[in-house]
């Protein structure tokens, strides 16, 4: 079982398949969650880093997992060795997941993605809408003053304003406790870039201004 908040909210959204890649997979822990819950029948690890894929492998042999993990060492989905049913990219900026799936796109084309950003998530979405991929679920994640989204996006063309760019198409309907607290933790974020803004006389607030009240209205 996933202690971490942001882990186990990714193996909630991850779908049963035969084949799942856990890109970036460092310590392994959502990949033999995977594996031990016997949601998905084989997981590819991969990482660009060759400690990280070590201890990815060494927590798969402590679990009699190896005979239906393998590990690629590489970058993003290029290690791959063909096309998930799912991959799971989370843990990094939105601008990095943008660049793996630029990358990896004849590979991934087809997988459901499952995302994790806590960063540029404007920039990943519009990525997303940009590439014919249609978000199916946002869940925002709270864990040691630290704020995640969480999103499921497969194959589908889609259409999004700037406020679902910005607060998510999902999340922006959605008023749960998590999600409620992650609007108000970035409401204070750009109330922030204002009021600096607003000390300079070159600055343009006009777009600031405008993302802090739709934060505002959104709690």
């Amino acid at each position: 079982m996933l202690k971490d908040k942001r882990l186990a909210e990714a193996f909630a959204m991850t779908p049963s398949c035969r084949i799942a890649a856990d890109i970036g997979t460092d310590h392994g822990m959502l990949g033999c969650e995977l594996l031990t819950s016997g949601k998905c029948e084989y997981v590819w690890f991969t990482d660009i880093s060759e400690p990280s894929l070590a201890k990815a492998r060494t927590r798969a042999e402590s679990l009699g997992l190896t005979d239906r993990a393998a590990f690629y060492l590489g970058d993003g989905a290029l290690a791959l060795p063909g096309r998930p049913d799912t991959a799971i990219i989370a843990g990094m900026g939105g601008n990095t997941i943008v660049h793996i799936l630029s990358c990896g796109l004849s590979i991934l084309r087809g997988s459901i993605l499952v995302l994790g950003a806590n960063t540029a998530l404007f920039a990943l979405r519009k990525w997303l809408c940009e590439n014919a991929y249609s978000i199916t679920d946002e869940r925002a994640v709270s864990e040691a003053g630290r704020h995640y989204v969480l999103i499921r996006t497969q194959l589908g063309k889609s259409s999004y304003t700037w406020e679902e760019l910005t607060a998510g198409p999902v999340l922006i309907n959605k008023t749960d406790t998590q999600t409620r607290e992650y609007f108000a933790f970035r409401c204070g974020c750009a109330k922030t870039a204002l009021d600096g803004a607003s000390k300079s006389s070159d600055a343009d607030i006009t777009c600031l201004k405008k993302e802090w009240e739709l934060w505002r209205s959104l709690i």
